[in-house]
């Protein structure tokens, strides 16, 4: 029995192949996808405490981390490959590691 086109149909066969290639390909992006993600949110998390402690401005550090991390998007976007480099998507996911490592920081103090 054949699906019929409807929008929310459609919508799902959108999300899938935009899913897809994350669950599908070599090894080794998967896996540096991955790691790249985990590491930017040890390092976003540690980065913003120990900064505290020795400037005693969290805000500044955050300045410094939203102005680096405004850097990396607007480099993304003059990648044209199909496939990103494997470089492009570690400081990707590193700078998405790091977002919310950010935000959950600041829901953690509750500002």
């Amino acid at each position: 029995m054949a699906l019929q086109l409807t929008r929310y149909e459609r919508l799902q066969r959108q999300l899938g192949h935009q899913i897809r290639p994350a669950f599908v390909g070599p090894w080794r992006r998967r896996s540096i996808g991955a790691l790249a993600l985990l590491i930017g949110f040890f390092i976003g998390s540690n980065f913003t405490t120990y900064y505290l402690e020795k400037i005693g401005q969290r805000p500044l550090v955050v300045l410094a981390m939203v102005l680096v991390i405004e850097l990396a998007v607007r480099l993304r976007t003059r990648v044209e490959a199909d496939p990103w480099p494997l470089k492009w998507l570690a400081i990707d996911n590193l700078r998405l590691g790091v977002v919310y490592a950010v935000v959950l920081e600041a829901y953690k103090l509750g500002s």
